[in-house]
């Protein structure tokens, strides 16, 4: 649906709702949070049920084992030095600059397309990288369902993919006993009323813990939804039509998961439902747990959130791009970052830990792509890049270094930098794949990038890895 909200808006700020109006339109997206996230080992637990009054979902269709059904082919768009770096089982050649290698992967069913990359489109896929250096691979089908494959050292699928009930995809983390994805299944509305605009279909936002065979070992969700409250009703914490992309990040013991939400507010005898962002916390045994920076509602109205675990400080820390002061803001409470323009062209990029202290987060103001380092409060270092996007990734690469990456044409341009300088290292290199707004590119230990890329096909899936460099 293609609604304008409420031109009343109640805005969560402080714990209290404050009423006010909206002149400008509402671009709301959201690019994955890609910073260092701790995946150190989290305990399988016994199956919980999922929340009362939602669609469960918990069938899954095979499960990643010895045999590879399907295939890849790996193509390098440049040679690497023949030294290993080496990451759990995996060793990868290490080069003095940055070498992107390209392998397809063919899946073997259908993979929901970009299309427009909308804030408000679904997400194609997503990856995560295991503590061995492999990966798990996760998109969306055409089918109704989430599919979750294994990738080895080369980035080949190996085993049968399992799957997973869900009309949307968000992210997927990984860690010793397997790992967790984030996805969107369908809820109820209720009645309402609406106070005003077109009815939109209700639905629920899910942690997905799985084991190292791809079976679902919990599931919770961190939307509010029950049999007794639905997405129309005062109070309910649901996903909507507005943007809820949304991103993971994880303490070794805990997962959170920061996600755009829909906001329902009581209004004589109607509701208004407004859009902001939410994190919530999730611990071992698929339990939500209080504290650990989380909330109920943090930016409002909220685009590109992201987040990432600190393990310095022992802290979540996350961003969003919001039109509450049109800036680049910490949540909860509000401390700016960067200041922007309400003009349709702010968008936050990705959030990574700085050097020794402190963040780099990447954003974007009329298509001029700029690096900010802060640490509690406003941007202490602003750097003007020579990217030209909208929509810019940001991601760890290797110690001390981290890399830049944004659409140029129908293929990826990138620039690494110093993570706590951010000064460049080397020059500019092109990733051949085709860019998505909103996907991430994630990190490996051994100083390796990874990001899931549009096939060759409708059945297929590029993995575009930047190889690890010399210290």
């Amino acid at each position: 649906m293609s609604e304008t909200p409420p031109s009343r808006f109640r805005h969560r700020m402080g714990g209290s709702l404050v009423r006010r109006r909206i002149a400008i339109a509402v671009v709301v997206g959201t690019v994955a949070a890609t910073g260092i996230a701790v995946v150190a080992a989290l305990s399988a637990a016994a199956p919980e049920p999922a929340a009362r009054g939602v669609q469960s979902g918990t069938e899954q269709s095979g499960s990643p084992t010895a045999q590879s059904t399907a295939s890849a082919a790996a193509t390098s768009t440049s040679v690497a030095s023949p030294s290993p770096q080496v990451q759990g089982n995996c060793v990868r050649p290490v080069g003095a600059s940055p070498v992107a290698k390209v392998t397809e992967v063919k899946v073997g069913v259908r993979v929901t397309g970009y299309g427009q990359e909308g804030d408000t489109d679904p997400l194609p896929m997503a990856i995560a990288a295991t503590p061995s250096g492999a990966s798990w691979l996760v998109w969306l089908g055409t089918n109704g369902r989430v599919h979750l494959g294994k990738l080895d050292c080369d980035d080949h699928l190996i085993g049968t993919p399992a799957s997973f009930a869900g009309i949307d995809l968000q992210d997927v983390q990984a860690d010793s006993n397997g790992g967790v994805l984030l996805l969107t299944r369908r809820g109820n509305c209720h009645t309402g009323p609406l106070c005003g605009g077109t009815s939109s279909p209700c639905n629920t936002m899910h942690m997905i813990r799985f084991d190292n065979s791809g079976h679902q070992v919990w599931e919770r969700q961190v939307t509010n939804l029950t049999s007794s409250r639905g997405g129309y009703d005062n109070g309910a914490r649901f996903v909507w039509w507005y943007q809820h992309h949304g991103r993971l990040a994880s303490d070794g013991k805990n997962y959170a998961a920061y996600f755009g939400v829909a906001i329902t507010v009581q209004n004589g005898a109607c509701v208004d439902i407004h859009e902001g962002d939410r994190m919530q916390v999730v611990n071992a045994s698929g339990s939500l747990v209080s504290g650990h920076d989380s909330f109920e509602v943090g930016c409002s109205h909220a685009w590109t959130s992201r987040t990432v675990w600190d393990p310095r400080t022992s802290h979540f820390v996350m961003v969003c791009a919001t039109d509450n002061s049109c800036r680049i803001a910490r949540p909860n409470p509000y401390r700016t970052v960067a200041s922007g323009t309400c003009d349709g062209t702010l968008f936050g990029g990705d959030l990574v830990l700085a050097k020794s202290r402190g963040y780099w987060t990447a954003w974007s103001q009329g298509g001029q792509v700029r690096l900010e380092h802060f640490t509690d409060g406003p941007s202490d270092t602003t750097v003007r890049t020579s990217a030209k996007s909208s929509h810019p990734h940001l991601v760890s690469n290797g110690a001390g270094r981290m890399l830049l990456v944004w659409a140029s044409g129908s293929t990826m341009a990138a620039q690494v930098y110093d993570s706590g300088t951010a000064k460049t290292v080397g020059g500019q290199f092109t990733i051949g794949v085709k860019d998505h707004n909103y996907q991430a590119l994630k990190a490996y230990a051994d100083g390796s990038a990874a990001y899931p890329a549009a096939g060759s096909s409708s059945t297929s899936i590029r993995i575009a890895r930047v190889m690890p460099m010399t210290t």
